[in-house]
């Protein structure tokens, strides 16, 4: 093994090459440079936990509504000040064994300042989301995703220690809540275009689906670490995963190689363009390709890529469903009878991971199915189809008891983000590397922040939404998940009848004429 001084005059030697510093530290250990597949590999842990760790930060606000706001009745939740004259004696029957808040949540107002917070998150996040998008196709994503990743931490930390400092100002956790947002926002444009930029179309939708585990992973970790912390103080319930989160953070800014380009390694793509006539090609026509390459696609210009309107929309709704249940499942299950019996804070929280788990399952088996069919928008309207009779069936039976709940939960979180998991990996990076761009690879960023943060829209909605609606009746929010889901699959029909054509003429023995995408131009 060399000295440091070695160590150093070895790692200037490509100096266009801007390699992560613990890469190179890593191969001078090694002994030789990294495979292609070793990158990969890298790539898919860094990003897997990097991304797992934005969904734990943002899982802790449902976990902990219920301690900050603990005075809600057995069904209708009617904290909203201009439907507080709905209450009747009966819907004013308070939990057994209810404990005071943490001011001013414990208020009347209480749980239209969470929805309050909750929107105004969700709001900034699917803004900054189009921000970061453009700016994720112009600067370096490993910097980019190390400053979202760090400030999500320092302000979701700030959110906790309202705890210790006796904070009880609704401006204060607004503020931050709506900084953590801005900071979140950074992240998924991020992971999506460094992973789309290492693999290929090929095997994507597995490969993004057991991937996209991370969302799931870290609902759960979240979920987990919020709940057992719960006990102490909700404030460790934020600081914690607040601190998880910038660790991971300076691990990508470490160890992230964002492109094969920037490690100086040939992709899988790069390797597929090459042909035995490939001497033929004159050297004009080869810098034209890299001069369009390097051109970042506008805003407009991504949104016009076929397909990416409609699946931006379905994402919409789609989320919609998906978002009221991250931040709406533990105070439900908690606030509902199971069996005649109503679960504590902590246990709801850890029960309601089991949703999570399901969606691991789905995003799996979404992305696997349209990789066998080749038909990403068949599978993701065929799964929002089969969550309207498993939204209903929850609803309806989940409280008969604790096993009926577990298992009806486990199938509504596989069709709810089964599809939610396909549109935001693998149809991301299809339409981000799409044939109408001609090659050019830098439109992954801008595109995956146009559908994710159009869906993120929705997130807001949804969630502000439930609680006006959750004053009534859960029936009728239920309801309005379910036919959101309905918006959902039918927003996808032109692409569906597309890919359906396209499958009939094969199986004919016609020749395919082009990419689904391309038959709706």
């Amino acid at each position: 093994m060399g000295s440091a001084s070695e160590f150093c005059e070895q790692t200037s030697e490509m100096p266009n090459k801007k390699r992560p510093i613990g890469i190179r530290f890593l191969e001078y250990i090694w002994g030789s440079p990294f495979t292609l597949r070793t990158y990969q590999a890298i790539v898919l842990i860094l990003t897997f936990f990097a991304y797992a760790s934005y969904h734990a930060t943002r899982k802790t606000t449902s976990i902990v509504k219920s301690a900050l706001d603990p005075e809600t009745t057995q069904l209708g939740f009617t904290h909203w000040p201009r439907l507080y004259f709905l209450r009747t004696a009966e819907e004013a029957v308070q939990k057994p064994g209810v404990k005071n808040g943490w001011a001013p949540f414990d208020s009347p107002d209480g749980t239209a300042m969470l929805g309050q917070i909750d929107v105004a998150f969700l709001s900034v996040y699917s803004i900054g989301m189009f921000f970061a998008g453009h700016l994720g196709d112009r600067f370096d994503l490993r910097i980019l995703l190390t400053l979202g990743m760090i400030g999500t931490g320092v302000f979701t930390s700030l959110f906790g220690a309202g705890y210790w400092l006796n904070i009880h100002s609704f401006y204060y956790f607004l503020v931050v809540q709506m900084l953590a947002g801005l900071f979140q926002s950074t992240g998924w444009p991020s992971v999506v275009a460094v992973v789309g930029n290492w693999f290929g179309k090929k095997k994507r939708g597995l490969i993004m689906g057991i991937w996209n585990a991370h969302t799931s992973i870290g609902n759960i970790t979240g979920s987990l670490v919020a709940s057992v912390l719960l006990k102490y103080g909700w404030g460790y319930s934020f600081v914690v995963p607040g601190f998880i989160i910038a660790f991971f953070g300076l691990m990508v800014l470490l160890f992230l190689p964002v492109s094969p380009e920037k490690v100086a390694i040939e992709s899988e793509d790069d390797s597929l363009l090459k042909s035995p006539n490939k001497n033929e090609i004159s050297q004009p026509l080869l810098e034209g390709q890299l001069d369009e390459k390097e051109r970042p696609v506008g805003f407009i210009e991504a949104w016009r890529i076929p397909g990416v309107a409609p699946f931006a929309l379905c994402l919409f709704f789609s989320k919609l469903v998906a978002y009221t249940f991250l931040y709406w499942l533990p105070f439900y299950i908690s606030h509902t009878a199971i069996d005649g019996k109503y679960l504590s804070d902590s246990t709801a929280g850890t029960l309601s991971t089991l949703f999570d788990v399901g969606g691991v399952v789905g995003g799996v088996l979404a992305g696997h199915i349209s990789d066998r069919l080749d038909a990403r928008a068949l599978t993701a309207a065929s799964f929002m189809y089969c969550a309207i009779p498993a939204l209903f069936f929850y609803r309806i039976y989940g409280s008969i008891s604790l096993c009926w709940n577990i298992a009806l939960m486990f199938i509504t979180g596989m069709f709810v983000n089964g599809p939610y998991a396909l549109i935001t990996t693998a149809v991301s990076a299809d339409l981000g590397t799409h044939s109408s761009l001609n090659g050019n690879s830098r439109a992954l960023a801008t595109v995956t922040a146009i559908i994710d943060g159009t869906g993120s829209v929705g997130a807001a909605i949804g969630p502000l939404l439930t609680g006006y609606i959750s004053a009534k009746s859960w029936s009728a929010v239920f309801t309005m998940l379910m036919a959101a889901a309905l918006v959902a699959g039918l927003l996808l029909t032109k692409l569906v009848v597309a890919e359906v054509t396209v499958k009939i003429e094969s199986a004919r023995g016609q020749p395919r004429r082009t990419s689904v995408p391309d038959l709706l131009v």
